[in-house]
This record gives C-alpha cells, structure tokens and sequence, in this order.
C-alpha cells in the first residue's frame, strides 16, 4: 500500500503491492462469502448514486481495487468494510461482514479444523517433530512458518499466525474441553526463533500444563520405541458421542470417523500417553529447561 504525494490517498497500485488478499479459487465457501460482499457493496455503491472512481476517492483506495472487491476477486479489509458502511450510510451491514471475511483469509484446512476443535469435548494430540499449533505462541508460530522452504512472502506468513492463533480460543470455551497433549522431549528443545522466543514458548507451555482441564505430557527421549513413531496423532471426540481422528502413520494420513479405526488410533494414543512422562514430572522437566538458560 503507497499514499500519493499530491492528493494523500491510498492506492495499490499493482496485485505485488499488497499479496495475501486473494481469494483461494478451490475454497467454494470463501469465494461465495466474498462475491456476496462484493455484490452487496456494488448494489449499495448504485443505490446511493455514487461512481466507482467517487466512491474509490472517499474511501482513500484505488479505483482498480474498488472493481476487485465488488467482483469478488479481492479480499477486503475490516478497515475498508467499515470505511465503505459509513460512506454510504449502510447502517453497520457492511461492517458486519468483517467476521465472515476474516475466515475466509484463514487457509481452508486450518479452518476446518478450527470448527472441529470448536465442536470437540474432548482432544488428544501427540507431537513427534514440532510443537501442536494449539500450544504455540505467535513469535514460535512465525518462526516456524518463516523457516519454510520455498519461502513465504510476509504477508502469508501474518496470514498463516493469525489463523493458528485463531485456534487458541479453545482454552477460553466454557465449558472447558478435557485437552490431553503428547509432546516429545525434542520438540522442547528445539530452540526456535532464537533462546527468547524458545523461554517465551517454555513458559507458555507451564502456563497452559496447569490449566484444571489440560494434561500436558512430555515423552523423554531416553523412551523406549512407542507407536507414535511413525507420527502424529489426532483425536476429537464430540459431544453427541462421534470422533475423528487422524494419524501420519494409519490410514494414509486422511480423517476417519469409521469406529474400528478409531479405535485404533485410540490404543495408540493410550499407549503413548501410559509411556510418557505423568503431568507433573513433565511440568518439571519444562521448568529444568526453562532453567538451563
């Protein structure tokens, strides 16, 4: 985004200005969410006898993006939402589609994902190669999706923290989910983004392994072979008595909610957790590390 030296308005210039506000073509929720916004700003914008041009100069962007948004090719901002519902006196409707628009910024798995975890009374996960995104703090999460290769432009890497922040509301639900995590020693070592970063991380983990409904366990290396050594474990379990689960190494990796494989994925995940370290002595063996810097 630039600001021209004459008039003070902002513009984007070109679609490399500002990447990260496209809409995914493969994600049909999304594109519906956005074209509808985009409609109802087009009929809002006639309804009220202004031009494109006009309309772009009393909101401070570029006629090209004004055309963009309203035919559902370009992602608007909160800021442009409720811009446009004041410029033309829509009465908050245009501004209540922020929440709707904000998802659709959110890569479409890590969203479904969030629905799930919404919906789920119970979740159990075990981590064998980095921390689960639900324990993450945002400076651990960027500078994991930072170390990516091919490289993320910045904007998508903002985009990408800002939707697994998202998740981390599940702690906050009342009534609160029974949340179990499997950690591997390793992954808490790991000093990512730097000794800071990693202390930040370390206390983070304290902060929520002493949480009344969170079981946070840590499997020491010094562990004998387990079955999450083929890789991560997913499990959800719903109110109405349903489950999903996922694993990298059953299944080819993909979602089940057939029982006889949950129930698989369920004797796998007891076993790692019996093999793990209990609660406690995993928050001791977090405050040592914490304590070795």
């Amino acid at each position: 985004m630039s600001v021209d030296g004459e008039t003070g308005v902002r513009r984007l210039t070109t679609e490399a200005d500002d990447p990260g506000w496209e809409v995914d073509p493969d994600d049909d929720w999304g594109v519906a969410v956005i074209a509808t916004v985009g409609r109802q700003l087009r009929l809002r914008r006639e309804a009220v006898g202004m031009r494109a041009a006009e309309f772009a100069l009393a909101v401070g962007y570029g006629e090209d993006l004004i055309y963009k948004i309203e035919s559902g090719k370009r992602i608007p901002r909160p800021e442009f939402l409720d811009k446009a519902d004041e410029v033309l006196g829509a009465g908050g409707l245009l501004s209540a589609m922020k929440e709707d628009v904000a998802k659709v910024r959110y890569p479409k798995k890590v969203r479904e994902l969030a629905k799930l975890e919404a919906r789920a009374v119970e979740i159990g996960v075990y981590e064998c190669i980095s921390l689960n995104g639900l324990l993450q703090t945002p400076a651990h999460a960027r500078a994991l999706f930072e170390a990516r290769q091919p490289s993320y432009a910045r904007p998508e890497v903002e985009r990408l923290v800002v939707a697994r922040m998202a998740r981390v509301s599940v702690f906050d639900r009342s009534p609160a989910p029974a949340l179990s995590f499997v950690q591997e020693e390793a992954t808490l070592r790991r000093r990512v983004g730097g000794t800071m970063v990693w202390r930040q991380q370390l206390e983070r983990l304290l902060e929520v392994g002493r949480m009344k409904n969170v079981s946070l366990q840590v499997m020491p290396t010094r562990s004998d072979a387990h079955p999450g050594l083929s890789g991560r474990i997913e499990l959800l379990k719903f109110e109405d008595g349903t489950a999903v689960g996922r694993s990298d190494g059953a299944f080819n990796g993909r979602p089940t909610h057939e029982p006889k494989q949950l129930r698989i994925l369920e004797l796998r995940y007891g076993t790692i957790r019996a093999q793990a370290l209990p609660p406690r002595e995993s928050l001791a063996l977090i405050e040592q590390l914490l304590g070795e810097t």
